[in-house]
């Protein structure tokens, strides 16, 4: 194929992904005017339109999407290659893109770039707070961190956390007010601070299990956040019951302000996993930062 070909695909692959000719010409560095017109030759020359214009948005059709999504691919693993080659040199360097929640950066991402980061400063590393389940293909990062059950099956996953146990917990002001609930079930009648997840624009569900039996509850109350720590501040706050990671709530179950309840319907759950797609060759600065992240063996330090 020749030069110019690959060029236009270019082209079209940054239109597909930013869905805007004045984005796609920035990132490549080209007028809006050349752009367009790159791409009118691109579909002149297949006889076949591969992006459909609006006055305020620019969409794919369905012989576009799918030369996107073929040559996409091919032009992330040249890149990777090359990436690779150019990283061939003492000190490994490049940017890492991550998608994580709060407590998974302040209780495991963060303790571990704090001591890896200095070792390495032309590595760049950038986190994004999400709760929820980012195609980290489609919004191009480089992995993402989840819980074990979380991960799909066509992903690398590499543990980075240890088991971590979630806690019921409220303030002694809570609890002078309503008796505490003695099964997963009592939480309906409660006034309990809720987690957003934005996936599914719903609610988070507390999840219990106690000898085989597991519990799914969705909760009420005044109060909503798509942060965890807000919803911990919102339990200590005297405003509700919260359902968070148990090491959170342990600065403050230890001074005794809070309480913990329903601790036998709380199971162990399978700690945080770095995920990211397969890939031929991995970046020198990536696979510092995996072996930097993984969980030792145990028995190991």
């Amino acid at each position: 194929m020749q030069r110019g070909n690959l060029d236009d695909l270019r082209a079209l692959v940054a239109v597909g992904h930013e869905r805007s000719f004045t984005k796609a010409a920035a990132k490549l560095g080209v007028s809006q005017s050349a752009l367009s017109q790159t791409i009118r030759q691109l579909e002149s020359r297949l006889g076949v339109r591969l992006l459909t214009r609006t006055t305020r948005s620019v969409s794919l059709t369905e012989a576009g999407e799918r030369l996107v999504n073929t040559a996409a691919p091919r032009f992330e693993e040249i890149e990777a290659e090359l990436e690779a080659l150019r990283e061939l040199r003492k000190k490994p360097a490049g940017t890492i893109r991550i998608t994580a929640g709060d407590h998974a950066i302040h209780s495991v991402l963060w303790p571990k770039l704090a001591k890896f980061l200095p070792n390495y400063p032309d590595i760049k590393v950038e986190i994004v707070i999400d709760y929820g389940l980012t195609d980290i293909v489609a919004e191009r990062y480089d992995a993402g961190v989840r819980w074990g059950e979380q991960v799909a099956r066509d992903m690398i996953a590499v543990r980075i956390g240890p088991d971590v146990r979630f806690a019921v917990v409220g303030s002694k002001s809570y609890f002078a007010k309503r008796a505490p609930p003695k099964t997963p079930q009592d939480l309906i009648s409660h006034n309990c601070t809720n987690l957003r997840l934005p996936t599914y624009g719903g609610l988070y569900a507390g999840e219990f299990e106690r000898d085989g039996r597991e519990l799914k509850v969705r909760v009420e109350g005044q109060l909503s956040f798509n942060g965890i720590f807000q919803v911990l501040d919102a339990a200590v706050a005297g405003l509700g019951l919260a359902y968070v990671p148990e090491d959170l709530a342990q600065p403050y179950l230890a001074k005794g302000r809070l309480k913990r309840v329903l601790e036998d319907w709380c199971a162990p759950w399978t700690g945080y996993h770095l995920y990211y797609p397969h890939r031929r060759q991995a970046s020198a600065a990536f696979a510092l930062l995996v072996d930097a992240l993984r969980l030792p063996a145990p028995g190991t330090r």
